[in-house]
């Protein structure tokens, strides 16, 4: 277990600076895709599903129209479980078929790119969407495999060391994009 006192948080975006973004990422989701009813959300668990959850809320103020949103977990896809560890699998929540559709991918940080590499995998079971977009809160660097996000809210360089968290209202009951640094640790 970490020490809390051996971490140093630092504020990325505010409350304020997030909600902005929030506000561009909608706007350029928006702005890419061809017809706004034949999109859905899909968030990658964990913080990728609540995120989704506001950025649908975000395009249906827009649109004036219900945005599908729904989950795919990639757990079983990973090529890294050994290395990364495992957590409880969330089910997969599709709240239709993805045939034709235009779907975007949604996830709070962009690391080494395995998580994408899987939900994409995952996505293979589940139907043909007419096209698939990566949205990312943060882009930290550091990616294994050739896969770059659509929409980005921030790029973030960062140690292979520190993290990045994402905290939202409804579920940590603040908001903003925070850097973890472990004091403890120095960089391999």
């Amino acid at each position: 277990m970490t020490d809390p006192s051996s971490v140093a948080r630092v504020e990325i975006l505010s409350q304020q600076e997030l909600g902005k973004t929030l506000t561009r990422l909608a706007t350029q989701v928006l702005e890419s895709v061809s017809e706004s009813k034949e999109l859905i959300l899909l968030g990658i668990p964990t913080r990728g599903v609540h995120l989704s959850k506001v950025l649908a809320k975000q395009l249906e103020e827009i649109t004036g129209h219900k945005i599908s949103q729904g989950s795919i977990d990639p757990t079983f896809h990973r090529d890294d479980l050994e290395r990364i560890g495992t957590r409880l699998v969330e089910p997969t929540d599709l709240p239709k078929s993805l045939e034709g559709l235009q779907v975007v991918l949604v996830d709070d940080v962009i690391f080494t790119g395995r998580t994408v590499r899987a939900a994409l995998d995952a996505l293979q079971a589940w139907g043909r969407p007419k096209r698939i977009f990566l949205l990312v809160m943060v882009d930290r660097g550091h990616r294994e495999v050739p896969i770059q996000p659509d929409f980005c809210g921030r790029q973030v360089p960062t140690r292979r060391t520190e993290g990045i968290e994402l905290r939202l209202t409804d579920v940590d009951g603040e908001e903003g994009v925070f850097l973890r640094q472990n004091l403890s640790r120095k960089e391999k």
